[in-house]
């Protein structure tokens, strides 16, 4: 940066302007002014020092932001005898700032959790966190936040980081992730029904299963599941709590996808999606669409990890065919958006049966594709004050066109001269399937 480096003050102006400089230009100067200084080696020291002065919001967010941005980019610039010292640093920060703002906190969690994933000489991070707060409840809230980055940030395409550092750190990680689930049980029993607190403990397991190290029979005994399930059921759970649970519940789902060696968590995870069909008939009594579509995800997951066992012995065991009538029941919503949700398993389905071309196994699954034929027939009839042909780029019409590819794909189940014999039936789907493209 030229001339020298800048005093705070001057960085502390320039923040201010930015934020709240009712002229435009001003606005732009300080910014443009501001990106330089980002990129400069001042930003490390200027950063740090506005954490400590902890002086407002916008100087400290721009200050956690910066440090989070010269850490993912610019690490090098950093000889390895100060690694330590930043580390130190940015845990007190985050502990002293941990008040202030959640942005602020969630800026500095991915700053922490970017310098252990770099800093070859942080052995055991995980252990050293969980070591260092968890003692603490106060602590907790930030504590779980570094835990949800972490995982997540294993892939960041920011880090320039070697494929065999990254082995090396997902090893490490699977290593502690028992160590982690049971900090977030603690918590849960700790914390009890902070909803807050439940939505971060629900994100961090999420992001663990999304990197696939979680053990899978320590999670199938593990009452956070128990706890997870217990929220999906009740009606009182709100919209972001639902959400929360529905996400982590759909990453246990993927993450266990060979089900034959995940064998004990599938059943707990099988067994507990097929309790939420209630809950799922009173969202929709209470037209919370919000949740409908959440169920609707976790059953179309629940199809998608059990697809291959589904096929291979329909109605036995976890082959049960109770998954595809949740997926029908979903169907029969008024709302087209909810049965969307489910085409890219009813289109997976139909590829299987069709390679594996076994009669039999195609009389099974005949009635629920008929079923399924039947209710994207209605979905697809257009309101009867309806005038002119409907646009193919609004979101009906692309819904339409989705609803044609999908009926080429699974057709050969039912035979095309049945599946249109029913009046009803045949003129929204042939209409459907006129305005898609040829096979």
């Amino acid at each position: 940066m030229e001339g020298g480096k800048p005093s705070l003050a001057l960085v502390y102006q320039a923040v201010q302007a930015l934020y709240h400089d009712p002229d435009p230009t001003g606005k732009e100067r300080a910014s443009v002014w501001l990106g330089e200084l980002q990129r400069s080696m001042y930003a490390w020291e200027i950063s740090d020092q506005l954490l400590q002065l902890k002086q407002d919001v916008e100087s400290c967010y721009f200050a956690a932001q910066t440090m989070k941005m010269k850490i993912q980019t610019s690490f090098y610039e950093l000889p390895p005898e100060t690694h330590n010292a930043l580390r130190d640093s940015l845990l007190t920060h985050i502990q002293n700032l941990k008040d202030l703002s959640p942005i602020i906190v969630t800026q500095l969690a991915l700053a922490i959790a970017d310098l252990a994933l770099q800093m070859a000489s942080w052995k055991g991070c995980v252990h050293t966190l969980i070591e260092k707060y968890s003692n603490d409840i106060s602590s907790m809230p930030f504590l779980v936040e570094i835990l949800t980055v972490l995982p997540e940030e294993v892939h960041s395409r920011s880090l320039r980081i070697g494929a065999n550092r990254r082995t090396e750190i997902i090893e490490d990680l699977a290593y502690y992730s028992s160590t982690v689930v049971t900090l977030l049980t603690t918590c849960v029993e700790k914390t009890g029904s902070d909803e807050k607190m439940l939505i971060k403990v629900f994100r961090c397991l999420g992001s663990w299963f999304n990197l696939g190290v979680l053990d899978s029979n320590f999670m199938a005994s593990n009452q956070l599941l128990m706890v997870l399930f217990q929220v999906l059921q009740r009606d009182e759970t709100s919209t972001n709590l639902h959400e929360a649970a529905s996400d982590c519940v759909c990453s246990a789902l993927y993450a266990i996808e060979n089900v034959d060696t995940n064998m004990a968590l599938a059943l707990q995870l099988f067994q507990g999606v097929l309790t939420l069909e209630t809950a799922y008939h009173m969202a929709v009594a209470r037209e919370d669409l919000d949740k409908v579509l959440n169920y609707c995800r976790i059953f179309t997951e629940l199809c998608e990890t059990f697809l291959e066992t589904t096929v291979r012995s329909p109605g036995q065991g976890m082959g049960d065919l109770r998954t595809l009538e949740l997926l029908l029941i979903c169907a029969g919503h008024p709302q087209y958006e909810v049965v969307e949700i489910s085409f890219n398993f009813w289109y997976r389905l139909g590829e299987h049966l069709y390679k594996i071309n076994d009669a039999a196994l195609h009389t099974i699954f005949r009635p629920y594709i008929q079923r399924l034929l039947h209710c994207l027939a209605r979905h697809c009839q257009l309101d009867p004050d309806h005038e002119g042909i409907p646009e193919d780029t609004d979101d009906f019409g692309e819904f339409r066109m989705r609803v044609s590819d999908l009926v080429k794909d699974v057709i050969f189940l039912v035979g095309s001269m049945e599946c249109f014999s029913q009046r009803e039936q045949s003129n929204a789907v042939r209409g459907v399937a006129a305005s898609g493209p040829t096979s």
